[in-house]
């Protein structure tokens, strides 16, 4: 009789764990939806709040993980406080840890935390800046491996390739005291194409065309330069970003072109 009973709990605890996965999973899309929708409103606040609650009931969702790294990298780009870009800068790379232990091969998990290091850097100085050159590029070269269709993680390239071609003699000095310089793995020629790879994907991002705009004033191509701002000023902003992205663009159009 005991052990009819003891197989009848085991069934029992295995039918209500069963449900319990179900109704979790059922939730968790639930939410996901949502946090969706918000993230393409624009309500990155909101979003963040509604990925969060997805942890609540799914602690090791991958896309909720990748995307509340995202968000916080985000806003903390919206804050002139460099302790609260900080604050969130760290957040990023913290749920980006977190989503690489999930899918450590993924095109996302290591685009957020490639992302969240190169933030982090900036506010930490010089020689973080430089010392985490090589490792932002692997993460890089992993989130493209796995997706070469991730525009976002073409584009942080394109910076990355911009940023160490233009080391001076300082900073390159600084690099290979901490682990090789990275300037041979660089060129403006790789950036620029980076960055159209990035605007070929996704062809509404303004922050592509600004960013491909300024590679080319500084490499004093300057005909290419107005034909990207000029390709940039057709576009719809939408974000309070996109606003000043756009007048920005208008601002440089204005200074290179012919008087």
């Amino acid at each position: 009789m005991i052990k009819v009973w003891n197989k009848f709990a085991g069934v029992w605890l295995v039918m209500m764990l069963c449900c319990y996965q179900a109704f979790s999973f059922n939730a968790s899309d639930e939410l996901v939806r949502e946090a969706n929708q918000l993230l393409g409103e624009y309500k990155d606040a909101e979003a963040l709040q509604k990925f969060e609650e997805v942890l609540v009931v799914v602690p090791h969702h991958y896309e909720a993980l990748y995307k509340i790294s995202l968000l916080h990298s985000r806003i903390g780009l919206r804050y002139s406080d460099e302790s609260q870009k900080s604050e969130h800068f760290l957040l990023a790379k913290n749920f980006a840890e977190k989503a690489l232990e999930v899918n450590k091969h993924g095109s996302e998990s290591n685009y957020v935390m490639a992302l969240a290091i190169s933030n982090l850097s900036f506010v930490s100085g010089a020689k973080a800046r430089i010392g985490n050159l090589k490792t932002i590029k692997s993460y890089l070269d992993k989130s493209l491996a796995a997706n070469p269709k991730n525009a976002n993680a073409w584009q942080l390239l394109g910076r990355w390739h911009f940023k160490v071609a233009n080391l001076n003699i300082l900073e390159c000095t600084i690099s290979k005291i901490l682990n090789g310089c990275a300037k041979t793995e660089a060129s403006n020629a790789l950036a620029v194409s980076a960055l159209k790879k990035a605007i070929a994907l996704d062809p509404n991002n303004l922050t592509y065309y600004y960013d491909l705009a300024v590679v080319y004033r500084e490499t004093k191509e300057i005909d290419e330069s107005i034909a990207v701002l000029q390709n940039a000023t057709q576009l719809q902003p939408i974000t309070s970003e996109d606003l000043e992205l756009s007048r920005r663009c208008k601002v440089m159009l204005n200074e290179l072109s012919p008087s």
